[in-house]
C-alpha cells in the first residue's frame, strides 16, 4: 500500500505561478520523469521547521499524487504540517522564488522557509 499512487485531492495546492515556475526548472535542468517534485518538511530553520521542495526519486514510505501533469511526492508523516499548504512563485522587486502559505503554522519567520507547529 506505500506505493498506492493517490487519485484523491491532492493535500498541497500549487498555484499556476508555482506551476508554470517547476516546470521550467525541470526543462531548464533536464530532470527526467522518473523523477517528481519532493514537498516535505525537516527539522531546522529560525522557527522549528523548514520545508523541503525539489525534485527526487519515490521513496518507499512517499504518497504520489498529481498536481495537474506534474507529479509530486511527500512522506506520509509530513502531512500533519503541510496538509492546504499552498506554494507560489513569487517574482517582484526585493522577492523571487517560492512563498509558502501554510495553515497549519503557529509561527514564522522573515525568510518564509521556516516554521513552528
Amino acid at each position: 500500500m506505500a506505493n498506492q499512487t493517490m487519485h484523491s485531492p491532492a493535500p498541497v495546492k500549487l498555484t499556476p505561478g508555482a506551476l508554470n515556475a517547476l516546470r521550467r526548472i525541470r526543462e531548464d535542468q533536464g530532470i527526467s520523469d522518473e523523477h517528481g517534485l519532493r514537498i516535505g518538511v525537516k527539522g531546522g530553520g529560525c522557527s522549528g521547521f523548514s520545508y523541503i521542495l525539489g525534485f527526487d526519486r519515490k521513496q518507499e514510505n512517499d504518497q504520489e499524487f498529481f498536481v495537474e501533469d506534474l507529479k509530486v511526492f511527500m512522506q506520509r508523516s509530513h502531512g500533519i504540517y503541510l496538509l492546504g499548504m499552498e506554494i507560489d512563485w513569487v517574482e517582484g522587486l526585493n522577492n523571487r522564488g517560492f512563498s509558502f502559505n501554510n495553515p497549519n503554522a503557529s509561527d514564522t519567520c522573515g525568510c518564509g522557509t521556516s516554521f513552528s507547529a
